[in-house]
């Protein structure tokens, strides 16, 4: 596999398909049942005061939290930062390491606004998340503190021996997971079907240098665009997957995560019986795709039922994270996941 091609094309799934289906975005609506579009009309309606509001005010108010209180942030590319300044990543053999990110993650991230809303230093506050983490890859990190097998997306084998041990120290757990596991096989299925001709466009949103408008830039755009020409016959590849394999990937994505989702907690529980527990999650990074669309509604109704049902679990939505161009949280989505998590503790 071609993994730098391929951690490529993960965050700029979008781009790609806007190039070669640009008139795709004309059924992008999901309806949904009367209810759940007034819930979400409600959640809409909130969502902008949200985005704006600063750490909430009476977070270190309402009882202040004991010296050795805890928190511990699992996920994937999100919880880890990527996208923001100060990400701390080392090239190893055995592909990158971010141990030094636990510790050393990004101050815009939400794990140190979660931190800073709760008082906690960085020994107290650990984000374990870990880019190209898919559900399955997670319950192997829980289980054993490292993964049987190369990550599909980064092509790294993490295993830090550290990882449980912060698990049981750990007060309060949130767990982001399952975006990976509809867009690494989406996006290796386009870039299949493209011969990886986007990489140069690609390349350069993951850089993250699009976040930053500059003549420059835009002329490296630019030319990127210019040198994306698919054939006739990778176009008809790339509308096959659009229209009939998103939704055998969404659909195998939903049963791997809702599989893996209660397993991860009950693993979690047998090294911590005691943690609070926050299911954070999922927001749309292409919201063009009917397909994805159902795939996160139907992912944050099943967490949502999913923590009901648990003692010490709570879910967290996130369905209104503001993202850049790299399907990744900007700043503002950070203090939103933030606020939101916060919210939620109180």
């Amino acid at each position: 596999m071609k993994n730098k091609k391929f951690a490529a094309l993960l965050a700029a799934a979008a781009a790609v398909l806007l190039l070669a289906m640009p008139a795709f975005a004309a059924d992008e609506q999901t309806e949904l049942p009367a209810s759940e579009a007034a819930e979400v009309q409600q959640e809409q309606t909130a969502a902008p005061a949200e985005q704006e509001t600063a750490l909430p005010v009476d977070a270190q108010t309402d009882g202040e939290p004991e010296p050795q209180l805890t928190y511990v942030a699992l996920g994937d590319s999100i919880a880890a930062g990527v996208g923001l300044p100060g990400v701390l990543c080392t090239p190893t053999e055995s592909g990158l390491d971010y141990s030094a990110n636990f510790e050393g993650y990004p101050a815009q991230s939400y794990t140190a606004l979660v931190a800073q809303g709760l008082g906690l230093d960085r020994q107290h506050a650990i984000d374990l998340g870990l880019p190209g983490l898919m559900s399955a890859d997670l319950l192997d990190m829980v289980q054993n503190s490292g993964m049987s097998q190369p990550n599909q997306a980064t092509g790294s084998t993490y295993t830090y021996p550290q990882f449980q041990d912060y698990l049981r120290k750990a007060d309060i757990i949130s767990i982001q997971i399952g975006s990976n596991d509809a867009t690494v096989p989406c996006v290796m299925g386009l870039g299949e079907a493209t011969h990886w001709k986007s990489e140069k466009l690609v390349e350069l949103t993951v850089s993250g240098d699009l976040r930053n408008f500059s003549l420059e830039n835009l002329q490296a755009m630019t030319n990127a665009l210019r040198q994306l020409r698919l054939t006739p016959e990778e176009t008809r590849d790339t509308n096959r997957l659009l229209f009939h394999g998103m939704d055998v990937i969404c659909r195998d994505a939903y049963t791997h995560v809702t599989t893996n989702l209660p397993l991860i907690l009950q693993e979690i529980r047998k090294l911590n019986p005691d943690a609070t527990i926050l299911l954070v999650g999922w927001y749309d990074p292409v919201p063009l795709l009917p397909a994805w669309n159902r795939y996160f509604c139907d992912l944050n109704r099943f967490a949502k039922e999913l923590a009901a049902q648990q003692e010490g679990v709570t879910y967290v939505p996130v369905t209104f994270t503001q993202t850049s161009s790299d399907a990744h949280p900007t700043v503002r989505g950070h203090r939103y996941i933030a606020n939101q998590i916060l919210s939620a503790l109180k």
